[in-house]
């Protein structure tokens, strides 16, 4: 079956990032900022938070300067370089091409947030008891996290003939 792999993309990155910015609008407009709602008991929590730095809150107490640099234009050109790949490359599968464009809207959605808000809305907490506890996260973490495992699935674990998306 041959996708057309602008469509692909664009249909991907534009949901990805549509749905990311609307549940960051809803929970902005529907909590309280720190305010918790269980979902699944105490497994599943919806705590309304902004994340002004990275992974966790790391890089939140940097230097403007340094904010800039490394939370907002290192990921603009590392997602630029992800859409120059997509375009370029003639041998994506259709696993690889949703993932990378996962990856793209979810990183552009919240890429947005820092130069629009200069903070991350974040809002999802999962924990399943023992080691398994999430740092709170939202949407475009979720996109961006399962495209990097498609792209492990896609590439070291499923070796078998792939389907090139063609223009």
């Amino acid at each position: 079956m041959v996708l057309n792999k602008n469509l692909t993309t664009a249909l991907v990155v534009i949901i990805t990032i549509a749905i990311d910015q609307i549940s960051k609008i809803w929970v902005r407009g529907n909590f309280i900022y720190g305010e918790e709602k269980e979902v699944f008991g105490q497994k599943f929590i919806m705590k309304y938070v902004e994340n002004e730095g990275a992974f966790l809150g790391m890089g939140s107490d940097m230097s403007p300067l340094l904010h800039f640099i490394f939370l907002k234009l290192f990921p603009l050109l590392v997602l630029g370089y992800v859409v120059y790949y997509i375009f370029t490359n003639s041998k994506l599968d259709r696993v690889s091409l949703v993932a990378y464009s996962l990856i793209v809207g979810g990183g552009v959605s919240n890429v947005f947030d820092r130069f629009i808000h200069n903070k991350v809305t974040d809002f999802f907490f999962i924990d399943l008891g023992g080691v398994f506890k999430t740092g709170i996260f939202n949407v475009a973490d979720v996109a961006v996290t399962t495209g990097l495992f498609m792209l492990i699935f896609s590439n070291f674990l499923f070796k078998k003939k792939k389907v090139v998306v063609t223009e």
